[in-house]
């Protein structure tokens, strides 16, 4: 059966739907998962939240979940940070959401969560040294998982990880990771236009030198969110707890890539994943920046051997390059301490097609918001594409009305309304609503289990072909 799945989506000024076609997916229930059925509401359980994503999850409120999350975690700033974040939404002056946090802390968490079990839904966004863990201790409970990416990070998770999805199909559960970037419009659309071949032709597989696909995107420590400045905690600079950028950050660029350019293919990611090279590189941060990310006035034991005359070197860049199906593919995961003023994140992503190219720019000539560009090739540019390209919008316009373009130095950058400009907060929402919607038909489309497995695969082989360097 093939749909097309609408998310509601709550911000702080107002309620609102976006319709958003997520590739063209194939609902075909291979998990045996049961379905969620009808009137049953959905409990969650928040595990050990350590990353604010664990609390954006609940930016918003969501029909058929119980307003009461029962959290298991230690004591510490963590829990106190996530119970302050979720106060500040069940009070803001627009759109309060009203969740009732019940609170066990202790030691003996992960077992207490397990023995209750108080929810069967278990959303997990923190430390990922044990996470793969969590996850394989809540699916063997019979609980289905939301997980903040990563869900491995490393080779032994991964293979971990592999053994947990098997175990979920057996225990009828979904497991699922939080893959935001597939909800943010330019991705969403460079993907469309990648399959209209009157704009964009065939994908070129590239070379090593000349990858047909490169994605990239930098990140910051210092940064905000919901309004005020991020309190992170020291192990997030630990690659053992948080990991190295590539296993982190890297698994939505991986995932983007097989998104957009095999929508709604089984991958096999031992017959269609090549690694050719990787590395790592750190980024140095002073006490004094620590100090002003943490609160903490002194590096803690654990991160001492990555601190070099009084300034930490974080494992915090990572590159890798691979063949996904035959194309070349190079990513890339970068952190700095801040970003320039008036900017924040950023991410870059290029499809090379035969007649054109597909690029994401997010600069300061584009205002630091990211840009879909349509560069068409060689004797490519002309009239007769432009009205191949104005066609393809059109094509679009039933589920993407406005959009628009406007002539660039190198072809054309599509104008996107600013109502689908949601906010990366906001696609927490979306990816939420997705979930429900498939555990309320019981099932995840064919291809994402095989999807996950290829993604982690990728980023932790990766990992290990850097650290063997």
């Amino acid at each position: 059966m093939l749909i097309k799945t609408q998310f509601i989506i709550m911000n702080t000024s107002k309620l609102f739907t976006s319709l958003f076609l997520i590739g063209t997916m194939n609902y075909a229930c291979n998990t045996g998962a049961e379905k969620q059925a009808a009137g049953d509401e959905i409990r969650l359980i928040t595990l050990d939240p350590g990353h604010f994503h664990a609390a954006l999850v609940q930016k918003s409120m969501y029909p058929g979940i119980d307003s009461v999350v029962h959290v298991y975690a230690p004591d510490g700033p963590e829990l106190q940070e996530q119970l302050r974040f979720i106060q500040q939404y069940n009070t803001r002056a627009e759109a309060p959401t009203h969740w009732r946090e019940e609170v066990y802390k202790g030691p003996d968490f992960l077992e207490k969560m397990v023995e209750e079990k108080q929810g069967n839904v278990v959303v997990m966004a923190g430390n990922n040294q044990r996470k793969t863990e969590y996850i394989r201790k809540a699916v063997a409970a019979g609980m289905h998982v939301l997980a903040d990416k990563p869900m491995a990070i490393s080779t032994e998770d991964f293979n971990l990880l592999q053994q947990t999805f098997r175990e979920a199909a057996t225990k009828k559960v979904l497991l699922y990771d939080i893959m935001t970037e597939r909800s943010e419009i330019t991705n969403i659309l460079q993907g469309e236009l990648s399959r209209i071949k009157e704009v964009f032709g065939e994908q070129e597989k590239g070379t090593a030198q000349q990858p047909g696909v490169v994605m990239e995107s930098v990140h910051h420590f210092y940064k905000y969110v919901s309004g005020k400045a991020l309190k992170r905690p020291a192990w997030f600079f630990d690659p053992q707890q948080q990991g190295d950028a590539i296993v982190d950050v890297g698994t939505h660029l991986v995932d983007l890539v097989q998104w957009e350019c095999f929508p709604g293919v089984s991958l096999d990611y031992q017959a269609d994943i090549q690694l050719q090279s990787s590395t790592r590189w750190t980024t140095p941060v002073t006490l004094s920046q620590f100090t002003t990310i943490t609160g903490l006035d002194s590096f803690p034991a654990f991160l001492q051997p990555y601190v070099k005359d009084t300034v930490l070197n974080v494992h915090a860049n990572g590159e890798a390059s691979y063949t996904l199906k035959g194309v070349h593919v190079k990513v890339g995961a970068l952190w700095n301490y801040a970003a320039p003023e008036g900017s924040g994140d950023t991410h870059y992503s290029l499809l090379r097609g035969t007649k054109s190219h597909l690029v994401i720019r997010q600069g300061k000539e584009d205002g630091y918001e990211p840009t879909l560009y349509v560069e068409p090739l060689g004797d490519n540019n002309t009239p007769a594409f432009e009205q191949a390209l104005q066609a393809a919008l059109q094509q679009l316009a039933g589920e993407y009305p406005g959009l628009a373009t406007e002539k660039s130095a190198k072809g054309w950058k599509i104008v996107i309304p600013a109502k689908y400009k949601v906010g990366h907060e906001a696609h927490f929402a979306q990816v939420m609503e997705r979930y429900l919607q498939y555990l309320q038909q019981g099932c995840l489309p064919e291809w994402e289990v095989p999807g996950m497995l290829a993604r982690y695969y990728t980023t932790t082989k990766a990992l290990e072909m850097a650290v063997e360097k």
